[in-house]
């Protein structure tokens, strides 16, 4: 048999012989206008505090957040998330919805600063301002009461409006959390105030590292196993996104992102609306932690873990990368 004339017709290493041929055909890109960049705000510090866990990380402080925010505007990151670690915690999570809490401190601050040139959006939950660490209000039993729960985020949600935030972001995963925010920041006057939704945040193990960077442990060595999504159902997580999207939320997540690409595949192949995928505190961990002892190389595989990611159906990455991705793309 002649092996030549068998062959066949098409060489698809034609297309990948160079590098601006490859860039030529290539179906998905990374660009800045994917990029959200997760930063953390503390109280009562007087420089930034490195995070071990997540090298390059740090707890800002009120100047220090807003010096880095008006760096990510200049080099085009559209973005930012924040999280606030109070200096006071109880049992309800007061300085979450305080109109001088952290959080609302520095949205104020970075809405004087960037105007509408940087969404500003605010994680919305409780376990970085509860003395128990969860992310909600308990009930005498010990567990979360939900319902208490969504009286709590109402609150937060207005305050966090209230400071100038363009995007809520409930990542409780209570039942009936998008519905409820949705009301009360309508009933506050802040129809235009949009929500992300955490809707399928699964229990995952990854978020060692951002635990750290809040300060938060959960009492008695609890877990969240009882609130948050759980690691073998994909379905389940399909009815989360649906049900978030009849309560009103305008964009919906999947968290971890690297490890639940199958999640995110199947949540965009149903869904119209922005989706967001949230490359985490382990998953960024990991390439560091590896590359420093150099069995791989660090930069080649952020940039693989956020077109992953991009590739399985993301609008937006939210990502300790942000500011080094923008940089180099």
């Amino acid at each position: 048999m002649d092996v030549l004339a068998a062959f066949p017709e098409r060489r698809p290493r034609r297309l990948r012989r160079t590098p601006t041929l490859r860039r030529l055909v290539a179906e998905n890109r990374l660009s800045v206008d994917d990029l959200v960049a997760p930063l953390f705000v503390r109280e009562g510090i007087s420089d930034p505090q490195p995070i071990a866990s997540l090298p390059g990380v740090v707890q800002h402080t009120r100047a220090s957040l807003r010096a880095e925010v008006a760096a990510l505007r200049e080099i085009g990151v559209p973005g930012v998330i924040l999280f606030g670690i109070p200096d006071r915690k109880d049992e309800v999570g007061s300085e979450a919805w305080n109109p001088d809490g952290i959080i609302q401190m520095a949205l104020r601050d970075l809405r004087d600063d960037v105007g509408d040139e940087v969404v500003l959006a605010a994680d919305l939950c409780l376990d970085e301002y509860t003395d128990h660490g969860h992310c909600g209000v308990l009930a005498p039993n010990g567990t979360v009461d939900n319902d208490a729960t969504l009286e709590i985020y109402d609150r937060v949600a207005v305050a966090q409006a209230n400071a100038g935030a363009d995007v809520c972001a409930p990542s409780g995963m209570m039942d009936g959390q998008v519905a409820s925010i949705r009301r009360a920041l309508d009933d506050g006057g802040h129809q235009q105030t949009a929500i992300l939704a955490y809707s399928a945040k699964y229990a995952s193990a990854l978020y060692g590292p951002f635990r750290e960077a809040v300060d938060v442990t959960i009492t008695g060595g609890g877990n969240r196993k009882g609130y948050q999504q759980d690691p073998p159902n994909v379905r389940e997580a399909l009815a989360e996104i649906r049900s978030d999207l009849a309560e009103g939320a305008d964009m919906v997540m999947v968290k971890p992102a690297v490890a639940y690409l199958d999640v995110l595949a199947r949540v965009r192949a149903t869904i119209d609306v922005p989706l967001a995928a949230y490359h985490v505190s382990g998953e960024y961990a990991m390439i560091k932690a590896a590359a420093a002892n150099g069995w791989l190389d660090g930069d080649a595989v952020a940039l693989e873990h956020l077109l992953a990611i991009k590739r399985a159906g993301a609008d937006l990455i939210l990502t300790y990368l942000a500011r080094w991705a923008a940089e180099l793309l």
